[in-house]
């Protein structure tokens, strides 16, 4: 009786040993697939038109994250849990621009990213869903290299 409680602690070890073991190599392959360049397309599921669209890129090597909003530059770190998406704190510069509309992209684009939950790459589009309700909130085209 003995061995056989041992050998399903060892069992049981092992399994969830495995499963912890997985789901790192898919976070690590998850981060892998965003690795690059991007030009946000649209924000709140509204094409973005006659404005300096916000650029970002994202490295798997230190889960670095770097941009501009179109006026400011921004950049910090995010964490990826199979396909959740949280970005850290993010750091942005403080220059004022005067035209109201890079302004408007600029806020909407930085909430984007503080309300990101989950996140879905397809055919080059990264797509940033809401953590409260899955809306939209953002839409970016991957650079082709």
């Amino acid at each position: 009786m003995k061995t056989l409680a041992t050998l399903s602690l060892i069992l049981f070890a092992v399994i969830f040993t495995g499963c912890d073991e997985t789901k790192k190599v898919i976070d690590v392959a998850g981060s892998v697939q965003l690795t690059g360049s991007y030009t946000v397309t649209a924000l709140n599921g509204k094409k973005l038109v006659n404005t300096t669209n916000p650029t970002f890129t994202m490295s798997a090597l230190d889960n670095s994250f770097r941009g501009t909003t179109g006026c400011n530059s921004v950049f910090g770190n995010y964490t990826i849990d199979l396909y959740a998406i949280n970005f850290g704190d993010l750091a942005v510069s403080e220059k004022f621009c005067t035209e109201k509309e890079i302004m408007k992209t600029e806020r909407d684009f930085l909430d984007a990213l503080n309300n990101a939950g989950s996140y879905a790459l397809e055919n080059g589009i990264l797509t940033l869903y809401s953590k409260t309700d899955r809306s939209v909130l953002l839409s970016a085209k991957k650079d082709e290299k």
